[in-house]
């Protein structure tokens, strides 16, 4: 997820819990869907598209947080 921040992550995911587990939860999301798109886990599409829309917004939430870290620290 948002690879070319991976020092900024690195950094936030120390100093800031939610993130972390933002950052957690986003992952597991991500395996989760790739095992159901490689076959390795069966799931109704709805809930798979359900797990999709949740991994998106995990992700605009970090984003955003990124960017509020890159201002205060004036990165």
């Amino acid at each position: 997820m948002l690879h070319e921040y991976r020092d900024i992550i690195s950094k936030i995911k120390v100093e800031n819990a939610h993130f972390a587990k933002i950052f957690e939860r986003h992952n597991e999301l991500d395996q989760k869907i790739l095992d159901v798109e490689e076959g390795r886990e069966h799931m109704e599409h709805f809930e798979l598209e359900t797990l999709k829309k949740e991994k998106l917004r995990l992700k605009d939430e970090a984003y955003q947080m990124i960017l509020a870290y890159k201002e205060e620290k004036s990165l």
